[in-house]
């Protein structure tokens, strides 16, 4: 495999972009193609065969693009699919639930942690098993937050009504006296100062787009795929991809990234 070969990075929309960023932080050497299933999210409301096939079309475009490993920055395919397609491919395939539990276990105090996701994130009680295998005695309580995406893709992020439902959803959870909560679903890191204002400075934020990012970069190192930062860039270092709504996407992902994008393609998922 070319270390100097792109990380293929996807999501069912545009939240994995904030993985994306982490990943830019981390390892500003690497290249990047991104896909984003902008014609299909949410995923969290699907079925896990739906979310299985999805991720195999999606990974098939992304070996068209000769990537080098993929990161499931989408916490319902991590949960749903990640075991899965990991299996079937000969590249390193992680996605953003492992490191975010990891760095939950590690940073509470009291053992009870709170995870807020989507419907088919929390359904899965994926956190919770990766929790518990780390530490037995850890109790988890897991919320769904089905309109957090949505307000987050329609821009809301500091808005009354993203106040009023972030105060509804973290209610049952400050209930359960937790010192640490996993933002578990891409978009939610958006909402990051929201959600420190609700909670207070004595519950720790877990971003699992940070650590993934880290992960991401110990990977590469250990199979010997980190790119050469001395080698000539071959291409566009950034790539983006998405199923639909490719204009809306560039002003959003140029919004929150450290370049400007300056041009996403709109490609056909269901030939893959």
């Amino acid at each position: 495999m070319d270390r100097n070969a792109p990380v293929g990075v996807f999501d069912s929309g545009i939240g994995g972009l904030t993985v994306a960023r982490e990943i830019m932080r981390q390892t500003p050497e690497e290249r990047i193609v991104y896909f984003g299933d902008t014609a299909r999210v949410p995923y969290g409301s699907k079925s896990q065969d739906t979310i299985v096939r999805y991720s195999r079309q999606i990974i098939r475009f992304l070996r068209t693009k000769g990537v080098k490993a993929i990161v499931i920055a989408c916490n319902t395919a991590s949960a749903y699919a990640l075991e899965i397609v990991a299996k079937e491919s000969d590249i390193p395939i992680i996605g953003v639930v492992n490191a975010g539990a990891r760095a939950a276990v590690s940073a509470t105090r009291n053992g009870k942690i709170g995870v807020i996701g989507t419907e088919a994130t929390v359904r899965s009680g994926v956190y919770t098993k990766v929790m518990q295998e780390m530490r037995p005695d850890i109790e988890v309580t897991g919320k769904a937050c089905p309109l957090f995406v949505p307000l987050v893709e329609e821009g809301l992020w500091h808005d009354s009504v993203t106040d009023e439902m972030a105060s509804r959803y973290l209610t049952p959870l400050k209930g359960r006296y937790i010192d640490t909560l996993v933002m578990g679903c891409t978009h939610y890191p958006l909402l990051r100062s929201t959600l420190r204002r609700l909670l207070g400075d004595e519950v720790t934020l877990v971003n699992p787009a940070y650590e993934t990012a880290i992960e991401l970069k110990e990977l590469l190192k250990a199979h010997g795929l980190n790119r050469n930062p001395e080698d000539p860039l071959e291409g566009e270092k950034y790539q983006f991809y998405v199923s639909d709504l490719a204009e809306k996407f560039t002003d959003f992902a140029t919004s929150i990234l450290p370049d400007e994008v300056k041009e996403t393609q709109k490609i056909n998922i269901e030939e893959y």
